[in-house]
């Protein structure tokens, strides 16, 4: 890879992430049902991503009838990692509950080798270990009865959906376009959580409505796009360390937004986390033996 396509593939990277980490803010802050915000995010991105696909004339057709099914699946958790990222928000607040979620590089680094046959890195293990790091100097006392902790628990639990998910598409992202495979994606999730308009509170849609655009375009239908697309030059685990910058995003967003100050101690498990972010964008840049 040459530098300056290096730099042009971070670049992607880190603006597909900074447009991701706004779901933090609009997650927490849209009056509605995690479940309800997820088919409402899923429903309109597909929308916008259908548009955007003819537009630009990208190919819709599924080549390989056995694509069908690990599509499907890598759908159905993704599904499960916006609706308990939405809860751990919900739960906690922003800075915690990003944070949380960001245990996703350790865990795709653990499951990588049982989904790609790659050996066990060294490297990813020690730069998940500081992640992890960073998130303990931010959790609070260990307390099932604490919201912080229960927003913390369902942030691991969208981590671990995440990695899978990400680990599961990454094994067809050169044969198909991102936006192409989002689209698919948001098709599926949005049939599977269909169900919750008719058993759940949807009342606030006419004054939620401009932020729930704003999570379907901004967030879903441009940053998850560019994400996928980032999987052809990246492995699973370089784009999860590299994307871990993301709560730092996130939190940024939330103090200029709503007035949500970290506490000194987020300060020090982002700069952890930051430092992860550093390394594996300089070691991913190195061509592989």
């Amino acid at each position: 890879m040459s530098e300056s396509n290096h730099i042009k593939h971070i670049s992607g990277l880190l603006l597909a992430t900074l447009f991701i980490s706004t779901s933090g803010v609009l997650g927490k802050y849209i009056a509605m049902p995690s479940e309800v915000i997820v088919w409402f995010r899923s429903a309109f991105a597909m929308i916008f991503l259908y548009a955007f696909c003819r537009y630009k004339k990208i190919n819709l057709k599924v080549q390989k009838t056995k694509t069908h099914l690990p599509l499907i699946v890598s759908s159905l958790f993704m599904a499960g990692h916006w609706i308990t990222y939405f809860y751990a928000l919900k739960l906690s607040n922003v800075a915690l509950g990003m944070l949380s979620l960001f245990t996703f590089p350790v865990i795709t680094a653990l499951l990588e080798p049982f989904f790609i046959k790659t050996k066990f890195n060294s490297i990813h293990i020690l730069l998940g270990i500081i992640v992890l790091i960073g998130i303990y100097v931010l959790a609070p006392d260990f307390n099932l009865e604490s919201s912080d902790v229960k927003g913390i628990l369902f942030g691991l639990l969208s981590a671990l959906c995440y990695s899978i998910r990400v680990l599961i598409l990454k094994q067809h992202v050169h044969n198909y376009h991102g936006s192409m495979l989002m689209l698919y994606q948001t098709f599926v999730i949005s049939i599977v959580t269909l169900p919750v308009l008719f058993f759940m509170d949807v009342s606030g849609f006419q004054s939620q409505f401009p932020y729930l655009l704003l999570i379907a375009l901004l967030t879903t239908a441009i940053g998850h796009s560019l994400m996928v697309h980032s999987l052809k030059f990246f492995s699973a685990t370089t784009a999860t360390i590299i994307s871990s910058i993301q709560p730092i995003f996130g939190i940024i967003i939330a103090f200029f937004v709503v007035g949500e100050v970290p506490h000194a101690n987020t300060y020090i498990g982002g700069a952890l986390i930051l430092s992860t972010v550093i390394v594996e964008s300089i070691r991913s840049k190195k061509p592989k033996a």
